[in-house]
C-alpha cells in the first residue's frame, strides 16, 4: 500500500469508493489543543466555515442519530427531532458516539459508520457545489458534492442549524 493510500484509507473513503462517489481528500496539520476541530479544519484548508460540516451524534427519543451542520453553526436539537418525527433530542454521550460510529470524537465522519443511523443534513449545505466533512480521523477532511453526501448517508435534508 502506498503512503498516499495509507493516509486516506478510512471506512468513509472505502464506502465512497465502493459506492462510486467522487471525493477529494484534504489532509491538514491537526493541533490537538484546537478549541474547535471544525473551525481548525476550515482555517487550515482556507475554506469558508459554512462549507465545512461537522458530524454530531444525538439521541432522538432514545435512538442515536446524526446531525450534519456547518462548523460555524450549532445543531438545533428541537429542529433535529422535528425532522425525524420525534419529540425530543439530546446530544449523545461521547463514548456512545464513538462506539456506535467506530470513529474518535473530533474525527467522526457521517460516512462509513459502524452502524447505520438516521441522518439529517442541514438544508443550507445544498447551496454549495461541494462541502467538506471529516474523512474519519482528525486532520483529514474529504470534499464531496452535497447531493452525494445525502446519498451516501441516506440522509434527510432539513434546516437543523442555528447561529
Amino acid at each position: 500500500m502506498s503512503r498516499k493510500a495509507a493516509i486516506g484509507s478510512t471506512p468513509a473513503t472505502v464506502a465512497l469508493t465502493r459506492a462510486g462517489i467522487a471525493f477529494t481528500l484534504h489532509p491538514y496539520e491537526h493541533d490537538p489543543r484546537a478549541a474547535s476541530y471544525g473551525l481548525e479544519a476550515a482555517e487550515a484548508l482556507g475554506i469558508e466555515p459554512e462549507r465545512v460540516l461537522k458530524t454530531l451524534m444525538a439521541a432522538v427519543d432514545g435512538r442515536l442519530c446524526v446531525g450534519i451542520v456547518p462548523v460555524s453553526a450549532r445543531l438545533d436539537l428541537k429542529a433535529l427531532a422535528r425532522a425525524l418525527g420525534a419529540s425530543r433530542a439530546v446530544m449523545a454521550e461521547v463514548a456512545a458516539a464513538e462506539r456506535a460510529t467506530g470513529y474518535v470524537a473530533g474525527g467522526i465522519s457521517p460516512i462509513g459508520q459502524k452502524r447505520t443511523h438516521p441522518t439529517v443534513v442541514e438544508a443550507a449545505a445544498l447551496g454549495f457545489d461541494t462541502v467538506f466533512v471529516s474523512a474519519g480521523r482528525r486532520g483529514l477532511d474529504l470534499e464531496v458534492a452535497p447531493a452525494d453526501l445525502v446519498s451516501a448517508t441516506s440522509a434527510l435534508v432539513a434546516p437543523i442549524s442555528r447561529q
